[in-house]
């Protein structure tokens, strides 16, 4: 029988009666199904499905129906609401068993299989649109109210095992049955109806190396049957542990958190370069015990050598990881990096045989050979994806492997789905169309780009401009409060992504906020380093950070001035780019660069000195930086004029000075951002285009610059003042 609430330790009960009883039926089995999706334990993130035959009145006949709600494609248990879930007439779905056995009788039992999810849609209630997953049909087939059908990593464990079905019997006790793998679909459905058939007391089945479904009359008992399932088999592996032998045993010690940094923001933008063969990739570095305790073992090489069981895995995980042959005690970086390349060649070489030896004659053309997941003893886990989200999740489905893995070691032998197995999961028609059905990706979706001066004025409004694209932001600011507030706000929007097991930046989403003062070398290259841990690398960097100070009007006292005008609006750009080329020429990937100077630097003027000459000479400093970081980088520069709103050049003292100046009347009491835009309207009379110049109109040709629409321009100052007359080229 299932346990007590409180005498689960492998997973957590989060059933509370008085909010589930005050829920309509399909909100209570959105609930079981944010339940089950909380703990990680349960199932694996997009993995997993539930469903409940309700009974609805048909909007056209009045009658009451019996309806099958079930999580649909591509949602995630955790997050689902009930626009997340299909709904389809149960008596069509049972309809549908004789078209597809008149298809596969024709011979076309794969074909049949696939039409099978075209179908759905006409057993569609309420012309719901949400597309149906590919285990629909195991849903609609169990006869019974509730059914979970879930990836627990203990229950895997057990599917993986070389005995796995009489494991079944010996743990379970009789109360699941056994089916062995078979591609989720139409007929592994049917496996299962006849099972339960032919064993009405079970409460459940496990599916080989692929995870279990049950059921129950009741919601609450279902949800509870889950755990059952789950805790059973988790209590079974932690009585056979091998402790300290998990896994063989400890080969390599793991390198200490400095060591393992060093080697890292060593190995990082190299790895990235290499495996961007194609696409660039996002990566996320997974350093946490587990992790290490697997890679640091002595059969940590065999076994990701036999890859990743559950389908859910490698379609993330690709079928199998790269593991270096790496002696974190012996090696350097160098040997790191020359095993690594050997590797990446021997691992491209051996997909593209797996490829050709597994393909179909209808087969989409093969996809990127270069891995997702990377092993280095000593080290941990490199996960790869097309953006921080997808590398974050890659890295929790390997941990999901790991502790597959380990479990199966510890209670019997780990076995792999066979090669053609897995590539008939990975290349499924369906998959493809999924993947081509996906939205196209944002201009800069797959690029980091580091944001120096994020905490208010253009630097902020860069970051929302380049975050609006897809770009992961690295909001940098001497005030490091004010670049947390600048991410914050761009995860507000664009969200945390999706979590991961670990520590430190590995869990980082979109957007993170980090310290800088870019007079000072080493904290700039702090900075890079923590980038290139949270990301893996950079592609753009845009540096807004300026200063303006008010002069004294004897010019012999104005050495600090000068001094600070030109160690920020100068040298802290040369001091930027020097780091950041370092990374850029590890990568190899194009990249570019944008030095924000002002109009200023073009018209001579008075009461300005040190700023104006220190922006003339910001305006050179991009120009050597073009000649010298070609081909590899493009260097432009933005040049505004006057901006007012929001820039923390123009305080409410400067403002009100400048007001005065000028003879515009004003109050003390009205605003600062009032008297902003009282002065901001006067700059713009002495423009051509009459319109006060924004941050956002800043970011926009920022934004242009690093967009790769002007791929061809470099060593050029983009002015964004209005239309000065005065600063026009001469």
């Amino acid at each position: 029988m299932p346990y007590k609430p409180d005498e689960y330790k492998h997973v957590n009960y989060l059933w509370e009666d008085h909010i589930a009883d005050e829920l309509s039926p399909v909100d209570n089995l959105v609930y079981r199904s944010n339940k089950l999706g909380e703990d990680q334990r349960i199932t694996n993130t997009g993995g997993g499905n539930t469903s409940a035959k309700l009974t609805e009145k048909d909007p056209l006949t009045g009658e009451e129906v019996e309806v099958l709600w079930v999580k649909g494609s591509g949602g995630d248990l955790r997050t689902s609401k009930h626009e997340n879930f299909s709904s389809l007439y149960q008596d069509k779905l049972n309809a549908l068993d004789d078209v597809y056995q008149a298809y596969s009788d024709k011979g076309y039992k794969s074909a049949g299989e696939d039409r099978m999810v075209g179908m759905f849609k006409h057993c569609n209630f309420c012309l719901n649109p949400r597309a149906s997953s590919i285990d629909t049909p195991l849903h609609s087939m169990i006869d019974e109210k509730h059914v979970d059908h879930l990836h627990p990593n203990a229950v895997i464990s057990v599917a993986s095992c070389k005995d796995q079905e009489a494991l079944t019997e010996v743990i379970w006790g009789g109360k699941l049955a056994y089916v062995p793998w078979m591609r989720p679909g139409w007929e592994a459905a049917k496996l299962c109806e006849d099972t339960y058939a032919k064993k009405p007391d079970i409460w459940g089945i496990l599916l080989g190396q692929h995870g279990h479904t049950n059921w129950s009359s009741e919601s609450k008992s279902c949800y509870e049957t889950s755990l059952w399932v789950i805790e059973t088999a988790a209590r079974y592996i932690e009585e056979h542990d091998k402790g300290d032998l998990t896994f063989g045993g400890q080969k390599y010690a793991a390198l200490s958190e400095a060591e393992r940094t060093e080697l890292l923001t060593g190995f990082l933008p190299v790895a990235r370069g290499l495996v961007s063969n194609k696409v660039k990739f996002i990566g996320t570095v997974q350093t946490d015990d587990a992790t290490l305790r697997f890679v640091n073992s002595v059969d940590a090489k065999r076994l990701a050598a036999l890859g990743t069981s559950c389908p859910d895995h490698f379609l993330r995980t690709k079928i199998k990881p790269l593991f270096v042959d790496f002696d974190p005690q012996n090696d350097d970086l160098a040997t790191l990096i020359e095993k690594f390349k050997q590797g990446l060649e021997q691992y491209r070489e051996d997909y593209t045989a797996y490829y050709n030896a597994c393909k179909r004659d209808d087969s989409p053309a093969m996809r990127d050979p270069s891995p997702t997941v990377i092993l280095i003893p000593g080290v941990g886990m490199i996960a790869w994806g097309k953006n921080k989200s997808e590398s974050r999740v890659t890295a929790e489905f390997y941990n999901c492997a790991i502790e597959v893995m380990r479990g199966a070691e510890a209670i019997s032998e780990y076995t792999a789905l066979p090669a053609q197995e897995a590539f008939d999961i990975e290349y499924w028609a369906l998959e493809e169309a999924k993947l081509q059905r996906m939205p196209a990706e944002k201009t800069l979706a797959r690029d980091v780009v580091v944001v120096i001066g994020a905490g208010d004025g253009i630097g902020k409004a860069t970051a929302h401009r380049v975050a609006k694209e897809g770009a992961h932001v690295v909001c940098a600011d001497l005030k490091l409060e004010n670049a947390e507030q600048t991410a914050a706000e761009l995860t507000a929007i664009y969200g945390q992504g999706i979590g991961v097991a670990g520590t430190g930046l590995s869990a980082c989403g979109p957007a993170i906020a980090l310290a800088v003062d870019i007079t000072k070398r080493d904290t700039v290259e702090a900075m890079f380093k923590q980038v290139l841990l949270a990301y893996g690398g950079i592609d753009k960097v845009v540096v807004t950070a300026g200063v303006f100070i008010a002069e004294g009007a004897d010019l012999a006292k104005n050495d600090d001035v000068f001094d600070l005008s030109f160690g920020v609006n100068v040298k802290g750009g040369y001091v930027v780019a020097s780091e950041a080329n370092k990374i850029w020429q590890q990568q190899a990937l194009k990249g570019a660069m944008v030095l924000t100077t002002s109009v200023n630097a073009a018209v001579s003027k008075k009461g300005s000195l040190a700023y104006d000459t220190s922006k003339a000479a910001a305006n050179h400093l991009m120009r050597e930086l073009a000649v010298t970081l070609a081909p590899l980088v493009n260097v432009n520069a933005l040049a505004p004029a006057t901006v007012v709103q929001g820039s923390n050049m123009f305080p409410r003292d400067r403002v009100i000075s400048s007001l005065s100046k000028y003879n515009i009347e004003f109050s003390e009491s009205e605003s600062t951002e009032t008297l902003r835009n009282k002065l901001a309207g006067f700059y713009a009379q002495r423009t051509l285009t009459k319109q006060p110049i924004t941050p956002d109109d800043q970011a926009e040709a920022a934004y242009l610059l690093i967009s790769g629409q002007l791929s061809k321009t470099t060593g050029q100052v983009v002015s964004v003042d209005g239309g000065l007359h005065e600063a026009f080229l001469r």
